[in-house]
């Protein structure tokens, strides 16, 4: 166990973040499995290490976010010049988390990104890690249940192993499938926090599951999103399409610069815009290392690896 400070700027800081009957630390608790204690302008977590981290970095993007929301002009300055500075930061959450946290497009085309899920029936985003289009989609997935559009949600990945065979895995089914879906289940933590999580998922209003469990179902009024979709073949995609019943919508989201099959040209994302090209309601969205909302390397180390394959030779 490990205890770490963070020292606040003011009262006014600590009231805001700490919300009303410090209902903003005590949701920070239930999501992290941390304990904060809050002092004058000084917060105290408390927990095990990587909790803790977790914890902070937290607390420290609701600081992040409480500065843009109440940081003043400076005199003289046009008002129309500084809404322009940053042009998507009036744009409309896709969500609001249980943090209060608002989810939105920060980058351009994930601002065209979420206007395609809004207004399409199935939408296909291609491009490199860190872009956000897992995040985005459940954010929108989870809009448009709170909103009675859906009355599900399902999320589904090939599963396959980045370059290492893990070999036999102990447990029943949930517990073998867990290391593929981990990622997916990050997002839902962040936007609903661990119990609520954990009710929607017993109640089977999210389902997340490998792809190959999709067969010979019919998916009505449901936002089903396909993660990882580099790595499914043609015929594993042509069955998840046509999967979609009355009501629903699809999300297809891959790295074709990240495939795992042992024959990458086997991917079913890489031919999927020419094959979907030109039907009404479906939209290819096209990221690239801009659009990267990680860590300021992760472009760097994404423009760095596109270079070294085009001065690789073809294998």
């Amino acid at each position: 166990m490990v205890t770490k400070k963070i020292h606040l700027t003011d009262s006014q800081e600590a009231l805001i973040l700490f919300g009303q009957h410090d209902q903003n630390l005590r949701a920070l608790e239930s999501t992290y499995g941390v304990q904060i204690f809050g002092r004058a302008h000084v917060l105290s977590v408390r927990g095990a290490p990587g909790k803790v981290e977790k914890a902070l970095l937290a607390i420290e993007e609701m600081r992040e976010n409480l500065g843009k929301e109440s940081r003043p002009m400076s005199q003289g300055s046009d008002p129309s010049v500084h809404k322009g500075s940053d042009p998507l930061s009036t744009e409309p959450a896709a969500y609001t988390s249980a943090l209060g946290k608002s989810i939105r497009a920060k980058t351009a085309t994930q601002k065209t990104y979420v206007e395609a899920i809004m207004k399409n029936d199935l939408v296909v985003a291609i491009g490199p890690a860190g872009t956000g289009k897992t995040y985005l989609a459940v954010a929108c997935a989870l809009a448009a249940l709170k909103g009675g559009q859906i009355s599900r949600i399902i999320l589904t990945r090939p599963v396959v192993e980045a370059g290492e065979k893990l070999g036999f895995l102990p447990g029943d089914f949930y517990e073998k499938v867990n290391p593929y879906l981990r990622p997916l289940y990050d997002a839902f933590y962040a936007m609903l926090g661990p119990d609520r999580f954990r009710l929607y998922r017993d109640e089977e209003t999210i389902e997340i599951a490998p792809l190959a469990y999709m067969r010979g179902r019919t998916l009505e009024n449901a936002f089903v999103i396909l993660d990882e979709a580099q790595n499914s073949t043609p015929e594993q995609m042509k069955m998840l399409l046509t999967r979609t019943g009355v009501g629903s919508k699809v999300v297809v989201n891959g790295d074709v610069t990240q495939i795992d099959l042992d024959h990458k040209r086997n991917s079913g994302l890489i031919h999927l815009p020419n094959i979907l090209k030109g039907i009404p309601g479906v939209q290819i969205v096209y990221f690239s290392e801009t659009d990267v909302v990680r860590h300021r390397l992760v472009k760097e180390i994404i423009r760095a690896y596109g270079e070294w394959e085009k001065q690789e030779p073809p294998r």
